[in-house]
């Protein structure tokens, strides 16, 4: 899952960015208003985590020049304790959800997966195919009942194909999710996760639940 900070506090920025990294995210950064209305326009993210108190361009004009460009990404704002107004004007804007500031990074990770979960209209945080199971929360996986140990691209790729079970993911779109705007890996990469992941999902004697439709991309489903 990709995600954007828009965050002027430099040490909150890196930290945060750190943070959701080591828990699997893909995570881009600004540290400006135009800066991340840039990144924002011309990057598909799947939640946007955005200060409203910016530098060149301020959080709530950011936020409704998104809505005016019809780009639906869930938005998270950061706002500060005493600045509940704010708050409200970013929640009529179009924010999805608000956290005060100073605030507790494990309440955010919980914030941001459940805004995954609305995107994918899910409410259960396991992702279920077939006899595969996925915890979005702890990040483990389980086919048959038995542990699947995954590296965190591995279990990155898995877990956003199961987001979109059954459709054919096209590899482009793949990219545009699991890799950063700064990212420089040479595109097989993807085929060389997929690679990886098929030898520890579709084991040897079970049915296999990845496939490839040439030409077009990747798919997650049961027989």
């Amino acid at each position: 899952m990709r995600l954007l900070i828009v965050e002027d506090n430099r040490a909150l920025l890196k930290s945060l960015r750190k943070g959701l990294q080591e828990e699997g995210f893909t995570v881009d950064a600004a540290d400006d208003g135009e800066e991340g209305l840039f990144l924002a326009e011309h990057n598909e993210y799947d939640v946007v985590i955005l200060d409203l108190l910016l530098p060149k361009l301020d959080g709530l004009k950011l936020l409704q020049a998104l809505r005016r460009a019809d780009i639906q990404t869930h938005v998270l704002v950061l706002t500060a304790l005493d600045a509940v107004d704010e708050t409200v004007r970013g929640l009529n804007t179009g924010a999805d959800d608000y956290m005060t500031k100073p605030f507790r990074f494990e309440e955010l990770l919980a914030r941001v997966r459940a805004l995954l979960r609305r995107k994918y209209q899910k409410k259960d945080p396991r992702l279920v195919v077939a006899d595969l199971e996925i915890d979005t929360v702890a990040r483990n996986v389980r086919r048959r009942g038995k542990d699947v140990p995954l590296r965190p691209k591995e279990y990155a790729l898995l877990e956003f194909l199961a987001h979109h079970a059954g459709e054919v993911v096209p590899r482009s779109m793949i990219w545009e999710h699991l890799y950063d705007w700064q990212d420089e890996s040479i595109s097989n990469t993807i085929d060389v996760f997929i690679s990886r992941l098929r030898k520890k999902i579709d084991r040897p004697g079970l049915p296999p639940l990845i496939h490839t439709v040439r030409g077009a991309g990747y798919q997650l489903k049961g027989g």
